[in-house]
């Protein structure tokens, strides 16, 4: 079985990602294989992004769940003024 690239995965997320976001009403017809090809490139990602995160772990002497909170998304916080303000 041939492995798929992260590149690659990441890349069938982003451009259905845009198909959905573009589209004006949803085409039933094709959202099975939009769901199906998003899960199996999802895993993909999940599988490489964890991968990574263990070596880096192993590499720096730490734990897992020390390395996490780099890779880990943080929403946007609002500021005082009720602006949102960057993640960091």
């Amino acid at each position: 079985m041939a492995v798929t690239p992260f590149r690659d995965a990441y890349g069938v997320l982003q451009r259905h990602a845009e198909t959905l976001r573009q589209q004006q009403e949803p085409n039933i017809d094709d959202l099975l294989n939009i769901v199906t090809e998003s899960v199996d490139a999802y895993k993909v990602c999940k599988e490489r992004i964890d991968a990574v995160e263990k070596a880096m772990a192993q590499a720096l002497g730490t734990t897992e769940s020390d390395i996490m909170p780099i890779f880990e998304e943080r929403p946007f916080e609002k500021d005082d003024d009720d602006n949102e303000s960057l993640p960091f």
